[in-house]
């Protein structure tokens, strides 16, 4: 934690060195202390410091300073620190003005000049000022903020990447934290500039866009080298996996994620059923230590950067980005994976980012405390989403059209739901339309068994309805079934026309897509099974066929 600042202000050199001497010789271990002979440099350098997270625990200022008087000063830094301890350096002729100082800005305190002996005529009275103050003083986030509304798709999208990354931030919500109102007052911002996204250093952002909050925060904003052995698109468990193996076993690995690492299953509150962890994990947690793995190996990951399309040269691959950057590569391993699929009913599409997600969204937990919550979907991802947003709603409704979860989620999951107050399953269940102004507010509801249609509030809607593969770019490069998952391995061979597009005397490896040297991994590839340890698996396999590829050409 930062240590809280003690700010000394006065005009005379003398004076302000030998104030300097004596807070640090006492201090020194427990505060920061900050002197300034500019009353103005203090009260920028005050904002500064706001905007960085820091706490000022006292203010020392002279009286008589040619910019202000010391009272000025203390009341125009009262409104940046209103907790703040305010002590006035004072001559015997400015008494009456100190002590009238004391009803006009609340001041704590009034040293006369000279203070000599400090053991005597300052300590105390500070020590007893710094004990009051550290009684009602609770340290604030040390960290990221992120100011804004709370239902804007932005500041969605902004929360969802730092949680995904795993940057900690704490979230200030403009028409509920004061302290929001103080960082956008204090720096003349206004609404349109929001979200503002704060640094630690104090600066920050207005409005931006996500790689420009990924250079700020120091994320590799461009590839290192000019070819690699393997690139690796997609961060989710299967492109993890590719990458901890790749780099381990000497290639030169490039790992590329359009959000963040781990994907999919990364979003998820819990998974329970991954070997070797009895108590489950959050998705967050695996993908950090998968991250972790892969970096400490070697793996050098390109983030937040989306794939546009795929050229060839020779025997190389080029892999284009979305910026128009290109990547040169050996071979390439796809780990997309999948999306949820959109609801297309009416008014969810007005809504998304603000009530209405897809997937647990778990960045939004806190704003549905109290509330009316609703999911969508049943399967496994739609019930670990409802155990971990029971926590905070008032109530969990599952929505599915099917009579209940038996056919669509696992069992433990299913027990764990009905042991769960707060929890109710809907059958029948379908949403007709979303209604709301600025954001959601309540739903429409058709229950197909009863025919009947009603009305019910909603503070927010998550969406699990099934997946489909992330392939729209590839712009039909590959050979692919009818749902756009990608053919590997023996499964081309059966595709009819095959043989005038593979040159190749040998088959296609396992996971090897219809162009060589480009595998497929994990839930894009078609047939995979759709389970993390599954997608871990085929990302380790993968780089043995990458190792067979590498030593044809």
């Amino acid at each position: 934690m930062k240590l809280p600042i003690i700010l000394a202000v006065d005009d005379d050199p003398q004076v302000i060195r030998a104030v300097r001497q004596d807070l640090r010789r006492r201090y020194k271990e427990e505060y920061k202390v900050v002197s300034t002979d500019s009353a103005n440099e203090a009260l920028e350098a005050l904002q500064e410091y706001k905007n960085q997270g820091q706490e000022v625990a006292m203010f020392v200022s002279d009286q008589r300073m040619p910019e202000m008087l010391g009272v000025q000063f203390l009341e125009k830094a009262k409104k940046l620190y209103p907790k703040a301890k305010r002590v006035l350096l004072t001559a015997y002729s400015d008494t009456d003005a100190a002590i009238q100082a004391i009803n006009e800005v609340q001041l704590d305190y009034y040293l006369m000049k000279p203070w000599d002996p400090p053991e005597e005529k300052m300590y105390p009275v500070l020590d007893d000022l710094f004990e009051d103050w550290q009684n009602n003083f609770v340290p604030d986030f040390d960290g990221i903020r992120v100011v804004g509304y709370q239902f804007s798709p932005n500041s969605h999208k902004i929360k969802d990447f730092l949680s995904g990354n795993l940057f900690p931030y704490k979230w200030l919500d403009i028409e509920q934290s004061e302290k929001a109102k103080e960082l956008v007052d204090g720096n003349e911002l206004e609404s349109k500039n929001m979200p503002i996204v704060f640094f630690e250093d104090g600066s920050y952002l207005c409005n931006p866009n996500l790689p420009d909050v990924a250079s700020k925060l120091g994320l590799n904003p461009k590839a290192s080298a000019e070819l690699y052995d393997v690139i690796i698109i997609g961060g989710g468990p299967a492109g993890l996996a590719a990458g901890v193996y790749g780099a381990s076993e000497g290639l030169k690995t490039l790992l590329v994620e359009k959000r963040a690492p781990g994907g999919q299953a990364g979003t998820s509150s819990r998974i329970e059923n991954y070997l070797g962890f009895p108590k489950g994990l959050s998705g967050s947690d695996l993908a950090r230590r998968a991250l972790t793995q892969a970096t400490r190996l070697g793996t050098e990951v390109l983030t937040p950067s989306e794939v546009r399309e795929i050229k060839f040269k020779d025997h190389y691959k080029i892999v284009v980005l979305a910026n128009g950057n290109e990547l040169m590569a050996k071979s390439v391993v796809i780990t997309t994976g999948v999306e949820y699929r959109k609801l297309n009913t009416k008014g969810i599409e007005d809504f998304t980012g603000a009530g209405v997600y897809y997937g647990a969204a778990m960045t939004e937990a806190n704003a549905c405390k109290g509330g009316e919550v609703y999911i969508v979907g049943g399967g496994n991802s739609a019930g670990q989403g409802a155990m971990y947003l029971s926590q905070f709603a008032k109530k969990v409704y599952i929505l599915v059209r099917k009579p209940d979860l038996s056919s669509t989620m696992s069992a433990y999951l299913i027990d764990q739901i009905n042991n769960t107050e707060n929890i109710e399953v809907l059958g029948h269940t379908e949403i007709t339309e979303a209604h709301g102004n600025a954001h959601l507010e309540a739903l429409t509801l058709y229950n197909s068994e009863e025919e009947q249609e009603r009305k019910a509030n909603a503070t927010a809607l998550f969406i699990f309805i099934g997946a489909r593969p992330y392939t729209d770019w590839m712009n039909g490069l590959f050979r692919q079934d009818e749902k756009g998952y990608l053919y590997t391995g023996r499964d081309l061979i059966n595709q009819e026309g095959f043989r005038k597009d593979w040159k190749l005397e040998r088959e296609p490896y396992l996971l090897e897509t219809s162009k060589p040297g480009i595998f497929a991994a994990g839930d894009v590839r078609a047939g995979a099974m759709n389970r993390v340890a599954s997608a871990v698996g085929e990302g380790a396999m993968s780089i043995s066929f990458v190792h067979q590829y590498l030593a044809e050409v």
